[in-house]
């Protein structure tokens, strides 16, 4: 198959970008690959809302600016903070103009929520599912696009590039190209390659590589992985974002319920199983802190206190609001018996948002050439070493607009001369493989994984931890890699190999770091160092 825009992901980034270039070019045809059902996204799980500013009398960008560098702990790249700040109310507006409906008041204005690190209430939301209905406007807008064609349940498996043609690459090949990709179709089980004009990595986070995480099934890390693979640049993975609030349900395993930041911002307080509010003991700004301060905090209780939740009480809270900005929130606990305004609710962290990534330009440019990322997969310089709240899809929406500007002048660059190549990429070769004898080696290994990631380069992290954690995952890679070039490959093999390397790469930038910053805290190295830098892997 031959595309001239090709697009790895459905949620907010690849939509955004594909529908831009499909209006923009509507004689060039473009293609979007999801490896699920195409609403299946990290952007549809995401409860709390879009921050950005549209209320000048009582806001400001300076204000957003300066929330989103003191969360970013010195990381952030300020140029591109300021570019997503200011450029984020044109793009917020063209979702609206989309069809994306958030919460108004009777006046007519936009309900406005405030989360923590924010220094005002900048929150656009649609109630307690805001991701859902971006990703719903912008599915509807895609089905309109008559040259836009959704594939869904095909799985990329690599990156094309000079390697497939018989040349060496390395890390450091000058002017490394991306062709396009090859993919297992799981409808038809075949293998297949697409050779593309340009294409867009939009694959979402990497939550999975964790045991407990707020992320869907299909957040296992492949656009990472595959760039890596690939020996593109990839940055400061070991900024792995926890979510303080996740709801706790005793022996469960892989994607939690939220608990959104924004029941916090609404009121709700944070105590431990004595009863005691506690945030004021570890931040001025209490339950409103920044995320990495308040799930170390909660972190800190668990292990004070020996248990492994603390309670968000609501119980105090107008529960005619609570019912009306977060339905689903109040279902889910009533489903498993919690009654919000007689019962507290049992949350603890699990991981949320990768901070790090495929490295990128202002433009949204990789190491590769002919090769973009967006949203979570990317590394734009905006998180730092903590992202602020609600910061991502405002971030997703933004790169996915300068993503598109500068396709504009790349597809008919005089270099590309990417449909020559098609007759040039060599088909897949499966030969030697046969289909796995035993499934359990690879769910076995991805229970290891997930047990060794939270148990050695969770929330807190030391050098012993990390060590015995890098053992560990050499010998998994190895295991795993042997599988990979003895059986033929199935979604459950490449998500695992993903997330092997997802996971080296985090112990990785962790090991490199000799400091606590941000979301990265090393009981070894308590201290922030003088020199602040990326770690580039």
């Amino acid at each position: 198959m031959q595309t001239d825009f090709l697009v790895i992901g459905s949620g907010i980034a690849g939509l955004v970008y594909a529908l831009k270039v499909a209006q923009h070019f509507p004689d060039k045809k473009v293609m979007v690959l999801t490896k699920a059902a195409a609403d299946e996204t990290n952007t549809k799980y995401a409860q709390g809302g879009v921050a950005v500013v549209n209320d000048l009398e009582n806001d400001s960008f300076e204000k957003h600016i300066e929330d989103t560098l003191i969360a970013g702990d010195g990381l952030c790249n300020k140029e591109v903070v300021e570019i997503v700040v200011k450029e984020g109310p044109a793009r917020v507006q063209e979702i609206i103009d989309w069809g994306t409906q958030f919460d108004k008041a009777p006046s007519g204005d936009y309900r406005l929520g405030k989360e923590g690190g924010h220094s005002e209430f900048r929150i656009l939301h649609h109630k307690d599912v805001t991701g859902k209905e971006i990703e719903r406007a912008l599915l509807e807008a895609i089905e309109a696009a008559p040259n836009i064609e959704m594939f869904n349940h095909c799985f990329v498996i690599d990156i094309i590039t000079q390697h497939h043609l018989g040349y060496l690459v390395t890390k450091s090949t000058p002017d490394i190209e991306c062709y396009g990709v090859y993919i297992l179709n799981t409808n038809n089980h075949r293998i297949e390659k697409i050779v593309a004009g340009i294409t867009m990595l939009a694959t979402g986070g990497n939550g999975q590589v964790y045991r407990t995480t707020t992320n869907p099934a299909i957040a296992t890390g492949d656009g990472v992985a595959m760039v890596y693979r690939a020996k593109g640049r990839i940055e400061n993975m070991e900024f792995i974002q926890f979510h303080p609030t996740a709801l706790y349900e005793a022996g469960k395993r892989g994607q939690a319920f939220l608990i959104t930041e924004a029941v916090r911002g609404d009121g709700g307080i944070l105590r431990n199983v004595h009863g005691e509010a506690f945030m004021e003991r570890y931040d001025p700004r209490k339950d409103l802190a920044p995320r990495d301060i308040v799930a170390r905090a909660i972190d800190s209780e668990m292990k004070r206190t020996g248990t492994e939740h603390v309670y968000l009480d609501c119980r105090h809270m107008d529960q005619h609001k609570f019912k009306e900005h977060f339905p689903n929130i109040y279902e889910k606990c009533l489903s498993i018996g919690i009654d919000v305004a007689v019962n507290m609710i049992p949350v603890a962290p699990a991981a949320h948002y990768s901070c790090g990534g495929i490295k990128t330009d202002e433009w949204g440019h990789t190491s590769i050439r002919n090769l973009y990322a967006c949203g979570e997969c990317s590394s734009t310089g905006l998180h730092g070493a903590n992202r602020l709240a609600s910061n991502s899809l405002l971030e997703a929406m933004v790169f996915a607009h300068r993503c598109f500007v500068d396709s504009v002048n790349t597809i008919d660059a005089p270099y590309h001369h990417w449909q020559g190549a098609f007759e040039d990429i060599p088909d897949w070769n499966a030969s030697g493989t046969s289909d796995p004898k035993e499934m359990i080696l690879i769910t076995q290994s991805l229970k290891e994984l997930q047990q060794v990631m939270s148990d050695y380069v969770g929330i807190v992290r030391n050098n012993v931890r990390l060590q015995r954690a890098m053992k560990r995952i050499d010998l998994l890679f190895e295991e795993t890699e042997d599988l990979y070039e003895s059986t033929s490959v199935s979604p459950q093999l490449l998500e695992l190999r993903n997330m092997i390397t997802v996971g080296y790469l985090i112990i990785k930038g962790a090991s490199f770091r000799k400091e606590s910053r941000g979301l990265h805290y090393n009981t070894d190295f308590p201290e922030k160092s003088v020199l602040i830098q990326n770690i580039v892997l």
